[in-house]
Order: structure tokens, then sequence, then C-alpha cells
């Protein structure tokens, strides 16, 4: 005999089985069958933010700050609906992820009633698995393969509609166990002799990493190998995370998204070693190709869509890039012998004018001419809020235009301390900086985002007030969308700003969170910056910081 379970307490059993410890949600009519059992789960902490986008979103911080899967729950179609742009975020970060919705009564769904809509249908295309529960009995295997193919890489969301009839019927039924892939391969000692042989072969390697080198804890092993080769080591041209360990002396700085510019940063380099994804992912078309003519390709990584995806490789490897690392760096030193450490040194030595620590020392200096000009400008503001976190201090960014120099200022020193915008789809900062500090009680967390992202989820600053987060939010306000302005003016010679403004009426950030229940303080004098900012990120509970920028195209 088994123990008799409805499905709404076995559905919150399964998460907490498979390591949920936070249920991200915004409940609506359908979802009152998990909101009525959660009473009778009390060690399951329930996070409500004001709209379905939000609730991904903070799911998403979440994880991306821990590494671990998450669980989130939005309301039926309209809320799946909104819930989309930030599906889109975690599905471009391959963040492990259990999406679920509410879902009509099968039979009552059949009569199409308000809200209603396929929501398997809606969801597949921005997950990794998508499924409807038909059988309380199927409930246990769903939920357990979803964990099972969310946390297995290339990791990803995966979604599950929970129909109201399965939630609130009882039968016993077993809850099986959960899965989890072990998936820390590395190559046959064939393929590893193959890579050192090319990598040794190279006159002028350089290394662009990706956000594997994050998921696989590989920071110190890519650093190493870079200094074994002494090649310049770049982060990819889309930088969302801690990607390579700025202070490492081979370590030169990030590609830019310009196809020209990455172009000719590359040129001079005969073989190209790419950790992780896509090396070279652009913004806006150009006819010049990212990829210099004859600079070859060698790559490591678990995500085989991205492996070679626009660029052939010589040799790919599909492994972790942290246990081939590991394998492969004793193989180059057996290999390469005295000479490669001598090759190594003289590299090292070539680079040290302008690797990231020389280039930082010039930024700072060129950065501090602009210290007394009103409006402030963004870059000032960005080197007094770098040098004024907490050294434990984790970063989350998405100021945009206004965050230019922010990876070149603040070191990158450990895998969970950078968050930044990946897919480009903003609001995306606020919200994941919410889950970043839910994910990371004991550090203090800075937020730092533009005036128009934040227009896009203002509202969790209320869920961060809540739970009273030591969350600091660094708005820069230079009064629109100023990313827009400059590609205007760019790529059509056009300075007519239509509907890129807001300063009729000016919006009153400080106003805004104040009635959120967060303290705030507006700063317009750039004398007051640096003491303001280090005074307020030093004090407990969640506070937002308005720094009005300069705004000039």
């Amino acid at each position: 005999m088994k123990n008799k379970i409805t499905g709404r307490s076995a559905f919150l059993a399964l998460l907490k089985d498979e390591g949920i410890t936070h249920l991200f949600g915004n409940p609506g009519t359908t979802e009152l069958p998990i909101m009525h059992a959660l009473k009778d789960h009390p060690d399951l902490t329930y996070v409500m933010a004001m709209q379905e986008s939000l609730v991904v979103a903070i799911a998403d911080g979440y994880s991306r700050a821990s590494g671990r899967l998450v669980a989130c729950n939005v309301h039926v179609a309209p809320g799946l609906g909104n819930a989309m742009g930030s599906l889109y975020n975690a599905q471009f970060t391959g963040t492990p992820m259990i999406l679920t919705a509410g879902q009509q009564e099968q039979g009552h769904g059949l009569m199409e009633p308000v809200l209603y809509g396929p929501l398997v249908r809606m969801a597949e295309p921005l997950v990794k698995w998508a499924v409807e529960v038909t059988r309380l009995e199927d409930l246990p295997r769903i939920v357990r393969r979803a964990a099972k193919v969310a946390t297995t890489p290339p990791t990803g969301p995966v979604f599950i509609s929970l129909p109201g009839d399965i939630l609130n019927s009882e039968a016993g039924i077993d809850l099986g166990r959960s899965t989890r892939i072990d998936a820390r391969t590395k190559p046959s000692d064939e393929a590893l002799k193959a890579f050192a042989v090319r990598l040794l072969k190279a006159e002028r390697p350089v290394i662009v990493t990706m956000d594997e080198v994050v998921k696989s804890d590989a920071l110190k092993e890519a650093a190493e190998l870079a200094e074994l080769l002494g090649a310049a080591a770049y982060q990819s041209s889309t930088p969302y995370g801690a990607h390579f360990l700025s202070e490492s002396r081979s370590f030169v700085g990030t590609l830019a998204r310009v196809q020209k510019v990455a172009r000719d940063t590359l040129a001079p380099h005969d073989l190209l070693i790419a950790l992780g994804g896509d090396p070279l992912r652009m913004s806006v078309y150009s006819e010049v190709d990212a990829l210099p003519d004859g600079l070859g390709v060698v790559q490591i990584g678990l995500a085989d869509w991205e492996i070679a995806k626009n660029y052939g490789a010589e040799i790919a490897l599909k492994a972790d890039v942290k246990e081939t690392l590991r394998a492969l760096i004793p193989v180059l030193k057996e290999m390469g012998g005295a000479a490669l450490a001598e090759r190594a040194k003289q590299r090292l030595a070539e680079l040290a004018p302008k690797n990231w620590i020389a280039r930082r020392a010039a930024l700072v200096e060129q950065i501090g001419k602009s210290a007394g000009r009103t409006p402030i400008d963004p870059d000032f503001l960005v080197l007094q809020m770098v040098e004024a976190m907490p050294g434990n201090a984790i970063l989350v960014d998405e100021g945009l235009t206004s965050s230019r120099q922010i990876t070149n200022l603040r070191p990158h020193r450990d895998r969970y301390g950078y968050h930044g915008l990946a897919s480009g789809g903003i609001g995306w900062g606020l919200p994941a900086s919410v889950g970043v500090s839910l994910a990371n009680p004991d550090r203090p967390v800075v937020c730092f985002s533009g005036d128009g992202s934040a227009m896009y989820s203002i509202q969790s600053l209320w869920t961060a007030a809540h739970h009273k987060l030591p969350l600091n939010v660094v708005i820069a306000n230079n009064g629109g969308y100023r990313i827009i302005k400059q590609r205007l003016l760019a790529f059509h010679g056009d300075d007519n700003y239509v509907g890129m403004d807001f300063a009729d009426p000016p919006v009153d950030f400080v106003g805004i969170a104040k009635s959120l229940g967060c303290e705030a303080i507006k700063v317009s004098d750039p004398r007051e910056l640096k003491a303001t900012l280090a005074s307020t990120f030093n004090r407990p509970g969640t506070k937002v910081i308005e720094v009005m920028v300069d705004g000039k195209v």
C-alpha cells in the first residue's frame, strides 16, 4: 500500500527532494492549490514578485549566483506570456530552471474558458522540454525528469503545465528518486595529445573564454593555461559573467561586440583557443566578419550546439572545460618543457604594458580628469561605485551605456562575483539582483542599472524590501534610452530622438523606491558621490541611489 497524497503536496515534496529551497511565484486562481499546500511545507520559502517576468528573472538571478536548480510558478496563459522575456534570458544563459504554470482543469480546459491557452506550445520554443501532467500518477516521473533535464549540460529551463484537477486529486503514488547526470567528462588521451600539439605549434595563440568557464568552475585552470602558453586572454564579446580572472598577467580585456574591432584585435594571432560557447557573438549586422582570415580555431565545451556554430574548428572537444584543462596542462608542460616556459616568459613580458592591470591604471587616471563634471560623468560614477563596494560584494550589471567601463575597472576574482545582462532583453538586472541576494545572504549585492532598464522591472524593489535584503541599487539616470539614441545617430545619421526621453515628466526614482519600501537618495553633485555610495553600501537593508549622469550622445 502506498501512502495517499494530494497532487499539490506531492508537487512541493518532489521539488524539495530535488534541492529546491525557494519557490518563486505570483499566485493566481489556478495556483491556489499550491498556495494551499504551502502551509504543510514550512521549510519551503515562497518568494512573491509583482509580475511574472520578475518571478522568472529573480529565479534566474538566484541560479546564476549559486549554480543551483530553481523553481518558479506563474499564472496560466497570460502569466506565461508575461514571463516569456525573462524565460528567453534564462534560455540564453542555460539556467537550470523548472518553470510551472497552473492550468485549467482538463475537462474545463477543453471548453477554452477565460485565461486558457496551450501552455506547452507557448513554452516549447524557449525550453529544453515542455509537458502537461495528465495523470497524478505521472507527476513524480515528470518532475524527476524535468530536474534531470534542466541540470544536465547543456543546462536550461524546462516547463510543466499543472492542471487544477491533477493538483487537487489524491492517490497512492511512489515519489521516486532524484537523478543527476555527472557530465564532467574529459577527452581521450589521444585527443588531448593532438590538442596539445596544436597549441604548441601556435606562435601567437589567443584565448577567448565564455560562460562554461563559470559553470565548470574553471577560472583558475583557464588562467593557468593562459600563463603556461603566454597567450593573451580575452572574455568573449558577450561577457555576462566572471569569465576570466582579471588580474592574471595574461588577461587583456573583453572583445568588442563590433565585428571590425574584434577582427582587428584578433588579427595578430594565429590560433584562437575557445573555452566554452560562441566566442564571437555579435549584435548589429556588419559586412565585416569578426574572425580574421586564416585564424585557426580549437574549442572545448559541453554545449555542442555552440561549438563551431559559426566558424569551423580544427579540433573540437565535447568535454567539461575544467576537467579537460586539468588533464591538458600537465601534457603541455611535459611536451613543451623548458622551451615552452621560455617562450611563455617572453610573451607575458610583451603583454605586461597592455594587460588588464596596466590598462586599468591608465583608465583610472583618464577618468579622474572628469571628477568635477556636472552632470556626473557615467565613467566617473562607475569608478566611484567600484571603489566604494565592499571587497566581498557581488555586482549585477545592467547599466548598458553607463557601464561600458565596469569590466575594465572591477576585477573578476570568483565565479559568482559578477553577473551581467546576457541576452540583451532589458529589465533583467533589478529582479535578478533580488535573486542573487537571496542566494548569497552573507554577501552585499550592488545592482547597477540604467534608468530605462530599471523602469521595466522597478516593482521588484518591493520583493527586496519585503525580504529585507542587503541590496544596493544604483540607478544611472540619464533621462532616456541613450543606447538607442547612440545607434540612431551612428547608423542613420539622425538625431531626432522620438520616444527616447523621460523628460516630460521626469521619472522620480527616489519617490518610486520609497513607495516600495526602500531607503532612497538622489545624488547630483560629483563631490558627494563616493562618500554617499560608501556609506550606503555599508548599511543594512535595501537602498536605492539615483545618480544624475550626463546623457549627451
